[in-house]
């Protein structure tokens, strides 16, 4: 009746890569958004000083950012950057200190970094500080998010369908 036919490579390429996309995509992955690293104490770094220039930001941008998390031993992503500004009260000295956190999940706003940016006077190594402590939740503070690994899987799916690769 019907004589068999065989099924080209480039069908068992596509089943194939479009099962695997699939399968990738129903992972959940640990992704950590990537912070600037730095610290300036009296104006010494200025890679790291106000207004900020992301010429250097190879240097000092960490991606992906991993950080501690309180009550826990070893690194975990990062899930905000912040910023620590001010002017130690003892001496006048200006401190900049960027780097990555992590919001650690209490039930309290009172000891998460993350939850509250706000100006005012806190304590740094032990030494008060009167300036600000600022947090965003994208990468590098002030740059657009990259793109997620769900979007490039998207993107190999519609390129094979258009282009039947």
């Amino acid at each position: 009746m019907f004589a068999k036919q065989p099924i080209p490579s480039t069908t068992i390429f596509q089943t194939t890569t479009l099962l695997l996309l699939l399968v990738q995509l129903n992972f959940d992955y640990i992704e950590s958004i990537d912070c600037f690293r730095c610290t300036s104490f009296g104006g010494v770094n200025q890679w790291c000083e106000d207004p900020f220039h992301n010429n250097y930001s190879s240097t000092i941008l960490q991606s992906p950012c991993w950080t501690g998390r309180k009550g826990r031993d070893g690194l975990y992503p990062a899930t905000a950057c912040i910023k620590l500004s001010g002017r130690f009260e003892d001496n006048g000295e200006t401190m900049i200190v960027r780097d990555c956190a992590l919001d650690s999940g209490s039930l309290t706003t009172d000891t998460e970094l993350v939850r509250m940016s706000h100006c005012g006077g806190f304590y740094f190594d032990n030494r008060y500080v009167k300036g600000c402590v600022q947090s965003c939740s994208e990468n590098a503070c002030n740059y657009a998010s990259s793109l997620s690994r769900q979007i490039i899987m998207y993107t190999m799916f519609l390129s094979i369908i258009i282009f039947k690769i």
